[in-house]
């Protein structure tokens, strides 16, 4: 399979309905982007969590996820499913964050999500990010909405299992739900493996692209 590549990257914003969905999301792929790129710039958005106890806890993982980066993340407090029906405050939030960065890459939920804030962020996104690569994430859940990738980045096997390590050390607060754990992240990763012929992957959903064919010099 011929790679596709974006060439080297000096911002990425990665977006998030909740505290741990980018984590959960891309957090492997976070952390190799952020060791092969030194000096890069995240700018992540957070939808809820702000001012409790998971806004710590999302800043201290994306802290450990983007060890070689410069990270800067905002924290919304939008209500915990019930975004939707914010709509508006959510629109111009998302707005804010927008004009405060300036990305290569955006990260952010995919269309097909279950959630309905990861849904309408989803849906969202592509209104204030118009003219950039979108690469929408799945956010592993009991739900049975996992999408059909189309976009793969391998992960090495540090990289995979140092995102199960860090999702259990710095998201105490989600230990408990019956399918956090190192199992099911690992298995995941080892599944988007497989359909892309590495051992462990993060599996992503394109937005739109624009692909140049052979030599159009």
């Amino acid at each position: 399979m011929h790679p596709l590549e974006t060439g080297p990257l000096s911002e990425i914003a990665v977006l998030g309905a909740h505290c741990d969905d980018i984590a959960i999301g891309m957090g492997g792929t976070l952390l190799q982007l952020s060791q092969a790129n030194r000096g890069l710039r995240v700018r992540a958005f957070v939808g809820s969590g702000g001012g409790t106890e998971r806004e710590q806890e999302e800043r201290a993982a994306l802290a450990a996820f983007t060890p070689e980066a410069q990270l800067h993340v905002t924290v919304y407090d939008l209500p915990d499913g019930r975004a939707p029906g914010h709509w508006e405050r959510a629109k111009d939030q998302l707005a804010q964050f927008r004009r405060s960065c300036a990305p290569d890459l955006v990260f952010a939920p995919h269309r097909g999500d279950a959630h309905q804030d990861h849904r309408q962020l989803a849906e969202l996104v592509p209104t204030e990010f118009r003219d950039h690569l979108i690469l929408g994430y799945e956010i592993l859940k009991w739900e049975t909405d996992t999408p059909r990738p189309t976009v793969f980045n391998p992960l090495s096997a540090y990289a995979a299992m140092a995102k199960a390590r860090l999702l259990g050390e710095h998201y105490p607060s989600q230990v408990g739900r019956d399918w956090f754990d190192d199992e099911s992240f690992l298995g995941l990763a080892r599944l988007r493996g497989i359909q892309c012929r590495a051992t462990y992957a993060e599996g992503f959903v394109l937005e739109k692209a624009i692909v140049r064919l052979g030599d159009q010099r």
